[in-house]
Protein backbone atom coordinates (compact mmCIF):
# COMPACT_ATOMS: atom_id res chain seq x y z
CA UNK A 1 0.00 0.00 0.00
CA UNK A 2 1.50 3.46 -0.66
CA UNK A 3 1.92 5.83 2.03
CA UNK A 4 3.30 9.76 0.87
CA UNK A 5 7.00 9.61 1.32
CA UNK A 6 8.17 13.05 0.84
CA UNK A 7 6.90 16.91 1.79
CA UNK A 8 5.43 17.48 -0.96
CA UNK A 9 3.70 14.47 -1.85
CA UNK A 10 2.43 14.91 2.06
CA UNK A 11 1.39 18.00 1.24
CA UNK A 12 -0.76 17.50 -1.70
CA UNK A 13 -2.41 14.83 0.10
CA UNK A 14 -3.04 16.53 3.18
CA UNK A 15 -4.24 19.87 1.46
CA UNK A 16 -6.58 17.49 -0.97
CA UNK A 17 -8.33 15.65 2.45
CA UNK A 18 -8.69 18.75 4.60
CA UNK A 19 -10.56 20.43 1.68
CA UNK A 20 -13.03 16.98 1.05
CA UNK A 21 -13.58 16.78 4.74
CA UNK A 22 -14.72 20.44 4.93
CA UNK A 23 -16.84 20.39 1.96
CA UNK A 24 -18.33 16.98 3.15
CA UNK A 25 -19.42 18.37 6.16
CA UNK A 26 -20.56 21.73 5.01
CA UNK A 27 -22.29 19.45 2.37
CA UNK A 28 -24.31 17.21 4.25
CA UNK A 29 -25.77 19.78 7.18
CA UNK A 30 -27.30 21.55 3.87
CA UNK A 31 -28.55 18.24 2.74
CA UNK A 32 -29.98 17.42 6.31
CA UNK A 33 -31.07 20.57 6.72
CA UNK A 34 -33.03 20.63 3.45
CA UNK A 35 -34.19 17.06 3.74
CA UNK A 36 -35.93 17.42 7.79
CA UNK A 37 -38.02 21.21 6.42
CA UNK A 38 -39.11 19.34 3.20
CA UNK A 39 -42.40 17.95 2.63
CA UNK A 40 -43.24 14.37 0.65
CA UNK A 41 -43.55 15.38 -2.94
CA UNK A 42 -43.02 14.37 -6.34
CA UNK A 43 -42.06 17.69 -7.96
CA UNK A 44 -38.76 17.83 -9.96
CA UNK A 45 -37.51 20.23 -7.99
CA UNK A 46 -37.33 18.57 -5.14
CA UNK A 47 -34.54 16.18 -6.34
CA UNK A 48 -32.39 18.74 -7.67
CA UNK A 49 -31.27 19.85 -4.24
CA UNK A 50 -30.15 15.91 -3.21
CA UNK A 51 -29.04 15.64 -6.43
CA UNK A 52 -26.51 18.40 -6.96
CA UNK A 53 -25.61 17.72 -3.08
CA UNK A 54 -24.72 14.24 -3.41
CA UNK A 55 -23.11 14.87 -7.26
CA UNK A 56 -20.84 17.64 -5.61
CA UNK A 57 -19.83 15.47 -2.71
CA UNK A 58 -18.86 12.67 -5.02
CA UNK A 59 -16.80 14.74 -6.83
CA UNK A 60 -14.83 15.38 -4.03
CA UNK A 61 -14.11 11.76 -2.87
CA UNK A 62 -13.69 11.10 -6.45
CA UNK A 63 -11.10 13.47 -6.44
CA UNK A 64 -9.39 12.52 -3.55
CA UNK A 65 -9.39 8.90 -5.34
CA UNK A 66 -7.17 10.30 -7.94
CA UNK A 67 -4.88 12.19 -5.42
CA UNK A 68 -4.08 8.65 -4.02
CA UNK A 69 -3.81 7.27 -7.57
CA UNK A 70 -1.49 10.19 -9.32
CA UNK A 71 0.70 10.04 -6.06
CA UNK A 72 1.26 6.46 -6.05
CA UNK A 73 2.01 6.38 -9.91
CA UNK A 74 3.86 10.06 -9.35
CA UNK A 75 1.84 10.85 -12.79
CA UNK A 76 2.67 14.52 -13.06
CA UNK A 77 -0.48 15.62 -15.46
CA UNK A 78 -2.97 13.48 -13.65
CA UNK A 79 -1.67 16.28 -10.74
CA UNK A 80 -1.78 18.94 -12.52
CA UNK A 81 -5.12 17.86 -13.92
CA UNK A 82 -6.33 17.48 -10.57
CA UNK A 83 -6.04 21.55 -10.30
CA UNK A 84 -7.70 22.30 -12.74
CA UNK A 85 -10.77 19.44 -11.73
CA UNK A 86 -10.48 21.16 -8.63
CA UNK A 87 -11.47 25.12 -10.44
CA UNK A 88 -14.30 22.59 -12.27
CA UNK A 89 -15.50 22.29 -8.65
CA UNK A 90 -15.04 25.39 -7.45
CA UNK A 91 -16.87 26.95 -10.49
CA UNK A 92 -19.43 23.70 -9.51
CA UNK A 93 -19.92 25.38 -6.70
CA UNK A 94 -20.64 28.57 -7.32
CA UNK A 95 -23.03 27.55 -9.95
CA UNK A 96 -24.77 25.31 -7.17
CA UNK A 97 -25.68 28.65 -5.22
CA UNK A 98 -28.20 29.78 -7.46
CA UNK A 99 -29.59 26.92 -8.87
CA UNK A 100 -30.62 25.35 -5.10
CA UNK A 101 -32.30 28.99 -4.63
CA UNK A 102 -34.16 28.92 -7.39
CA UNK A 103 -35.35 24.96 -6.32
CA UNK A 104 -36.22 26.46 -2.71
CA UNK A 105 -37.95 29.29 -4.34
CA UNK A 106 -40.21 26.83 -7.05
CA UNK A 107 -40.74 24.34 -3.98
CA UNK A 108 -41.92 27.54 -1.83
CA UNK A 109 -44.05 28.46 -4.11
CA UNK A 110 -45.88 25.36 -4.28
CA UNK A 111 -45.74 25.51 -0.25
CA UNK A 112 -43.31 22.23 0.02
CA UNK A 113 -40.88 24.23 1.96
CA UNK A 114 -40.32 27.01 4.22
CA UNK A 115 -38.06 30.01 2.32
CA UNK A 116 -35.70 30.14 5.91
CA UNK A 117 -34.60 26.62 4.34
CA UNK A 118 -32.47 28.76 1.99
CA UNK A 119 -31.54 31.61 4.31
CA UNK A 120 -29.71 28.85 6.99
CA UNK A 121 -28.31 27.62 3.48
CA UNK A 122 -27.14 30.07 1.88
CA UNK A 123 -24.07 30.89 3.90
CA UNK A 124 -22.65 27.57 3.98
CA UNK A 125 -23.30 27.08 0.09
CA UNK A 126 -21.50 30.46 -0.48
CA UNK A 127 -18.26 29.42 2.26
CA UNK A 128 -18.10 26.04 -0.20
CA UNK A 129 -16.76 27.57 -2.87
CA UNK A 130 -13.97 30.12 -1.09
CA UNK A 131 -12.58 26.75 0.89
CA UNK A 132 -11.64 25.08 -2.38
CA UNK A 133 -10.89 28.54 -4.36
CA UNK A 134 -8.12 28.29 -1.21
CA UNK A 135 -7.58 25.09 -1.90
CA UNK A 136 -7.16 25.32 -5.50
CA UNK A 137 -4.43 28.02 -4.74
CA UNK A 138 -2.68 25.44 -2.17
CA UNK A 139 -3.12 22.46 -4.42
CA UNK A 140 -1.44 24.52 -7.82
CA UNK A 141 1.76 25.38 -5.18
CA UNK A 142 2.25 22.07 -4.28
CA UNK A 143 2.07 20.68 -7.20
CA UNK A 144 4.57 23.04 -8.93
CA UNK A 145 7.13 21.29 -5.99
CA UNK A 146 5.62 17.88 -7.27
CA UNK A 147 6.23 18.31 -10.85
CA UNK A 148 10.62 18.87 -10.56
CA UNK A 149 10.27 15.91 -7.43
CA UNK A 150 8.60 13.56 -9.84
CA UNK A 151 10.64 14.65 -13.07
CA UNK A 152 13.21 12.96 -11.71
CA UNK A 153 11.39 9.51 -11.21
CA UNK A 154 10.44 10.17 -14.88
CA UNK A 155 13.92 10.59 -15.75
CA UNK A 156 15.41 7.17 -14.28
CA UNK A 157 12.49 5.32 -15.75
CA UNK A 158 12.46 6.46 -19.24
CA UNK A 159 16.25 7.64 -19.59
CA UNK A 160 17.53 11.36 -21.12
CA UNK A 161 15.84 10.20 -24.06
CA UNK A 162 13.25 13.48 -24.99
CA UNK A 163 11.28 11.99 -27.74
CA UNK A 164 10.47 8.77 -25.59
CA UNK A 165 9.83 11.24 -22.91
CA UNK A 166 7.57 13.10 -25.20
CA UNK A 167 5.71 9.67 -26.10
CA UNK A 168 5.04 8.47 -22.16
CA UNK A 169 3.63 12.52 -21.78
CA UNK A 170 1.51 12.04 -24.18
CA UNK A 171 0.24 8.41 -22.68
CA UNK A 172 0.27 9.88 -19.26
CA UNK A 173 -1.92 12.38 -20.52
CA UNK A 174 -4.48 10.01 -22.28
CA UNK A 175 -4.81 7.82 -19.08
CA UNK A 176 -5.52 10.94 -16.90
CA UNK A 177 -8.03 12.31 -19.34
CA UNK A 178 -9.64 8.61 -19.45
CA UNK A 179 -10.34 9.01 -15.46
CA UNK A 180 -11.65 12.35 -15.76
CA UNK A 181 -13.84 11.82 -18.39
CA UNK A 182 -15.34 9.36 -16.37
CA UNK A 183 -16.43 11.53 -13.88
CA UNK A 184 -17.88 13.99 -15.96
CA UNK A 185 -19.99 11.68 -17.70
CA UNK A 186 -21.33 10.14 -15.24
CA UNK A 187 -21.89 13.49 -13.44
CA UNK A 188 -24.15 14.56 -16.65
CA UNK A 189 -26.18 10.99 -16.55
CA UNK A 190 -27.02 11.10 -13.14
CA UNK A 191 -28.68 14.51 -13.39
CA UNK A 192 -30.19 13.78 -16.40
CA UNK A 193 -31.72 10.36 -15.06
CA UNK A 194 -33.13 11.94 -11.68
CA UNK A 195 -33.60 15.34 -12.42
CA UNK A 196 -35.05 15.25 -16.26
CA UNK A 197 -36.26 11.60 -16.42
CA UNK A 198 -38.48 11.63 -12.87
CA UNK A 199 -41.29 9.75 -13.43
CA UNK A 200 -40.46 9.40 -17.06
CA UNK A 201 -39.42 5.62 -17.52
CA UNK A 202 -39.18 6.05 -21.21
CA UNK A 203 -36.88 4.80 -24.09
CA UNK A 204 -34.33 7.41 -23.54
CA UNK A 205 -34.30 7.11 -19.73
CA UNK A 206 -33.91 3.17 -20.17
CA UNK A 207 -30.87 3.78 -22.89
CA UNK A 208 -29.18 6.29 -20.45
CA UNK A 209 -28.67 3.72 -17.45
CA UNK A 210 -27.32 1.36 -20.08
CA UNK A 211 -24.68 3.68 -21.40
CA UNK A 212 -23.37 3.88 -17.59
CA UNK A 213 -21.79 0.36 -17.66
CA UNK A 214 -20.85 0.93 -21.33
CA UNK A 215 -19.38 3.80 -20.69
CA UNK A 216 -17.00 2.32 -18.25
CA UNK A 217 -16.05 -0.86 -20.49
CA UNK A 218 -15.44 1.58 -23.12
CA UNK A 219 -12.71 3.38 -21.35
CA UNK A 220 -11.35 0.48 -19.76
CA UNK A 221 -10.82 -0.62 -23.36
CA UNK A 222 -9.25 2.43 -24.10
CA UNK A 223 -6.51 2.65 -21.22
CA UNK A 224 -6.13 -1.66 -22.21
CA UNK A 225 -5.76 -1.16 -26.07
CA UNK A 226 -2.70 1.85 -25.46
CA UNK A 227 -0.97 -0.19 -22.89
CA UNK A 228 -0.55 -3.11 -25.59
CA UNK A 229 -0.40 -0.61 -29.03
CA UNK A 230 -3.68 -2.06 -30.24
CA UNK A 231 -4.60 -0.24 -33.69
CA UNK A 232 -7.77 -1.37 -34.48
CA UNK A 233 -8.77 -1.46 -31.07
CA UNK A 234 -7.71 2.30 -30.34
CA UNK A 235 -9.61 3.24 -33.85
CA UNK A 236 -12.75 1.56 -32.26
CA UNK A 237 -12.47 3.91 -28.98
CA UNK A 238 -11.75 6.69 -31.54
CA UNK A 239 -15.34 5.99 -33.29
CA UNK A 240 -16.66 5.75 -29.57
CA UNK A 241 -15.59 9.08 -28.97
CA UNK A 242 -16.93 10.81 -31.72
CA UNK A 243 -20.48 9.08 -31.21
CA UNK A 244 -20.18 10.31 -27.64
CA UNK A 245 -19.46 14.04 -28.73
CA UNK A 246 -22.20 13.14 -31.31
CA UNK A 247 -24.67 12.67 -28.64
CA UNK A 248 -23.57 15.52 -25.70
CA UNK A 249 -24.37 17.71 -28.80
CA UNK A 250 -27.65 16.45 -29.34
CA UNK A 251 -28.34 17.06 -25.49
CA UNK A 252 -27.43 20.76 -25.41
CA UNK A 253 -29.56 21.31 -28.54
CA UNK A 254 -32.75 19.73 -26.58
CA UNK A 255 -31.55 21.50 -23.50
CA UNK A 256 -32.36 24.85 -25.21
CA UNK A 257 -34.37 23.43 -28.08
CA UNK A 258 -37.91 25.49 -27.18
CA UNK A 259 -39.71 22.57 -27.73
CA UNK A 260 -37.63 20.21 -25.26
CA UNK A 261 -36.49 22.47 -22.99
CA UNK A 262 -38.89 22.81 -20.42
CA UNK A 263 -38.40 18.93 -19.70
CA UNK A 264 -34.16 20.60 -18.83
CA UNK A 265 -35.18 23.37 -16.52
CA UNK A 266 -34.49 22.22 -13.23
CA UNK A 267 -30.93 21.18 -13.72
CA UNK A 268 -30.16 23.19 -17.17
CA UNK A 269 -27.53 25.22 -15.47
CA UNK A 270 -25.32 22.13 -14.46
CA UNK A 271 -26.35 20.01 -17.11
CA UNK A 272 -24.60 22.73 -19.49
CA UNK A 273 -21.74 22.99 -17.23
CA UNK A 274 -20.85 19.56 -17.28
CA UNK A 275 -21.63 18.53 -20.99
CA UNK A 276 -19.91 21.61 -21.99
CA UNK A 277 -16.82 20.02 -20.05
CA UNK A 278 -17.38 16.73 -21.11
CA UNK A 279 -17.48 17.83 -25.17
CA UNK A 280 -13.61 19.50 -24.22
CA UNK A 281 -12.36 16.22 -22.42
CA UNK A 282 -13.57 14.22 -25.33
CA UNK A 283 -12.19 16.25 -27.68
CA UNK A 284 -8.59 16.56 -25.77
CA UNK A 285 -9.16 12.68 -25.53
CA UNK A 286 -9.68 11.87 -29.27
CA UNK A 287 -6.34 14.61 -30.13
CA UNK A 288 -4.71 12.33 -27.78
CA UNK A 289 -5.78 8.93 -28.39
CA UNK A 290 -4.75 9.71 -31.97
CA UNK A 291 -1.33 11.00 -30.67
CA UNK A 292 -0.95 7.70 -28.99
CA UNK A 293 -1.55 5.96 -31.96
CA UNK A 294 1.47 7.16 -33.96
CA UNK A 295 3.33 6.63 -31.22
CA UNK A 296 2.91 2.78 -31.40
CA UNK A 297 5.54 0.25 -32.15
CA UNK A 298 8.45 2.73 -31.44
CA UNK A 299 9.47 1.42 -28.01
CA UNK A 300 7.26 2.96 -25.28
CA UNK A 301 5.67 -0.09 -24.63
CA UNK A 302 8.38 -1.92 -22.50
CA UNK A 303 8.30 1.23 -20.01
CA UNK A 304 4.16 0.97 -19.90
CA UNK A 305 4.07 -2.34 -19.51
CA UNK A 306 7.21 -3.51 -17.58
CA UNK A 307 7.11 -0.74 -15.10
CA UNK A 308 6.59 -2.96 -11.83
CA UNK A 309 9.19 -5.02 -12.71
CA UNK A 310 11.84 -2.89 -13.58
CA UNK A 311 11.45 -1.18 -10.04
CA UNK A 312 11.05 -4.50 -8.25
CA UNK A 313 14.40 -5.41 -10.13
CA UNK A 314 16.00 -2.64 -9.14
CA UNK A 315 15.00 -2.49 -5.99
CA UNK A 316 16.82 -6.40 -5.58
CA UNK A 317 19.75 -5.33 -7.99
CA UNK A 318 20.23 -2.72 -4.50
CA UNK A 319 19.58 -5.08 -1.98
CA UNK A 320 22.05 -7.62 -3.52
CA UNK A 321 25.13 -4.86 -3.93
CA UNK A 322 24.33 -3.95 -0.40
CA UNK A 323 24.63 -7.40 0.79
CA UNK A 324 27.71 -7.94 -1.05
CA UNK A 325 29.56 -4.54 -0.06
CA UNK A 326 28.89 -5.83 3.46
CA UNK A 327 31.47 -8.94 3.61
CA UNK A 328 33.76 -6.71 1.97
CA UNK A 329 34.01 -4.17 3.97
CA UNK A 330 34.50 -6.78 6.79
CA UNK A 331 37.01 -8.32 5.57
CA UNK A 332 39.07 -5.13 4.35
CA UNK A 333 38.69 -4.11 8.27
Amino acid sequence: MYIPNTQWTWAFAIVTLVQTVVVLGLECYVFANFQIQEQPNNIPASKTIPTFLALYSFGFIYELVLVYDALRMKNTIQIIGLCLCNVGLLIYGAVQVEQINTAVTVLHQSHRIALEVWGESKPFLVIIPCIVGIGSILMTFVAWKLYDEFAWTIYKHISADLRMKRRYLTYQIYIALLKFDFFFFLGFTIQFLVVVSSGKHDAEFYLTIVAIPVTIIILACGAWFVRRESTPGMITIILLFFAAMAYFIFKLYRMYDEATMANYLAARPSMTFFAVITLILIVITIINACMCVNNFHRGLKPHIQNKKRRTEEKSTELSSNVDSQVPSRMMID
